[in-house]
């Protein structure tokens, strides 16, 4: 497969462009995965919806380690199974998993699933519930589904929709004595909610690490802070440049591993 160049590509319209964009995100992501711990190997899966089409998915082929991902060898999967483009064999839960999710709502663009260790931790805990003790947990309570039926493994479709119906439009599943997925309209957006989680739960972890009674926040000051980001802006950039926290985050990310890791792109 061809992969062309931003420049080529937006000359060609914007899907193709689109299109160029979210593979290499996603082969960026797999990348970024290993540096902070949140993969295992050739193992789980992170998945983006093809932009201009309403039921396929991209998807690396299974077996590479993460950090082998390029832009170039991603496969397209359509959601009814089928291997629509690239070349490699499908992991059976990556299908069953991600696209009953990917064609539950639009919201769900993006499908990232880890077993990574913090919040993996958290669901083996009788309470798997992130709470509202601190600053990074009262911003994402709200986006958090609970799966408490662990159900082994999937390798079916319908246990991807068994937990397409428990997330619903929330954007964070908590599975039960298993891992976590997380979704976002992009890429970007799904990855800085799964590092930013990772972070809380590990700030949970060691809290109750401690022995001592958590200090939890009132529901008015969750509140507080929901509003805040839903209402306020993040920062002063005018409106016509200004970019939500995780663009720039995953920007910066990008940038990074463009200086490490540069054949992400290829």
């Amino acid at each position: 497969m061809t992969i062309l160049s931003q420049a080529h590509a937006g000359a060609l319209g914007a899907p193709v462009a689109a299109q160029q964009q979210a593979r290499e995100d996603l082969a960026a992501a797999h990348r970024l995965a290993v540096w902070h711990d949140f993969s295992e190997g050739i193992y789980n899966h992170f998945t983006v919806a093809v932009p201009g089409s309403s039921d396929s998915f991209l998807l690396p082929p299974f077996g590479l380690h993460w950090s082998e991902v390029i832009a170039s060898e991603l496969m397209e999967i359509g959601f009814d199974g089928r291997q629509l483009s690239g070349e490699g064999i499908i992991q059976r839960s990556a299908y069953c998993i991600h696209a009953p999710i990917h064609a539950a709502h639009p919201k769900h663009a993006a499908v990232l699933h880890t077993h990574m260790p913090y919040v993996s931790t958290l669901t083996r805990l009788r309470d798997q519930h992130l709470h509202a003790v601190g600053h990074l947990e009262a911003q994402l309570v709200d986006q958090i589904a609970y799966d408490e039926d662990y159900d082994g493994l999937a390798r079916d479709p319908s246990e991807g929709q068994r937990l397409a119906d428990i997330l619903g439009e929330r954007s964070i599943l908590f599975m039960g004595n298993h891992g976590v997925l997380v979704t976002g309209r992009s890429v970007a957006e799904a990855y800085d909610r799964l590092y930013t989680l990772e972070r809380a739960a590990r700030l949970q972890v060691f809290a109750l690490w401690t022995g001592q009674p958590l200090r939890g926040l009132s529901s008015a000051q969750v509140d507080r802070v929901q509003d805040q980001i839903h209402n306020t802006p993040l920062h002063d950039a005018a409106s016509t440049t200004y970019k939500p926290g995780y663009q720039l985050h995953f920007e910066a990310l990008r940038r990074l591993l463009d200086r490490r890791e540069p054949d992400y792109r290829n």
